[in-house]
């Protein structure tokens, strides 16, 4: 995900459009925040107790993107991403069962790798939404979702997490701003 990709969602569009577009300001927004750091300011915790880092943002947004647009939109048969392999993951860290994984990072993991995983997962996400209309629904916890609620909470989803990269990123070379 490239920053210089990061445009500002259009004022007045049809409703889709404004949930793409506002979607995809926030996905850009975490990979500004992300960039210019050397691996190892990727890895710094926030501030103790919590050990939430930029890299583990980055892996949670793959994590939540495979899920919402694939396992649930979709109904692929894909493992949770970084979710630890005893619990029907990809293997990694984070995410105990019932949630996303991605939090915690393996020590093996790179920005690098993480950012290709999102990408993909961006991709493959749009591919999977492409042809579906935003009433559209899928089998989700013996219900119904629409992708229309899927976006909601995918925007509200990179916002708090948005604000959780901003903080982090101001702890470590005081940069602020959206």
């Amino acid at each position: 995900m490239s920053t210089s990709e990061r445009a500002m969602p259009p004022l007045v569009a049809d409703e889709r459009t404004t949930l793409e577009s506002w979607l995809d300001f926030y996905r850009a927004t975490l990979a500004q925040k992300c960039a210019g750091l050397p691996e190892e300011r990727l890895r710094e915790a926030s501030v103790a107790p919590s050990g939430m880092t930029l890299l583990g943002l980055v892996q949670h947004a793959a994590a939540v993107e495979r899920t919402w647009f694939r396992r649930v939109l979709a109904q692929e048969e894909v493992p949770r991403l970084f979710a630890p392999a005893e619990v029907g993951g990809s293997g990694g860290g984070g995410g105990g069962e019932g949630h996303d994984g991605g939090f915690e990072s393996a020590e093996d993991a790179t920005y690098d790798g993480a950012v290709a995983v999102w990408e993909e997962e961006i991709r493959r996400g749009r591919e999977n939404c492409a042809g579906r209309g935003l009433d559209d629904t899928s089998p989700f916890m013996g219900g119904e979702v629409t992708l229309r609620w899927i976006y909601t909470h995918m925007i509200g989803e990179y916002a708090r997490h948005c604000g959780h990269a901003d903080l982090i990123r101001e702890r470590i070379d005081g940069r602020t701003g959206v």
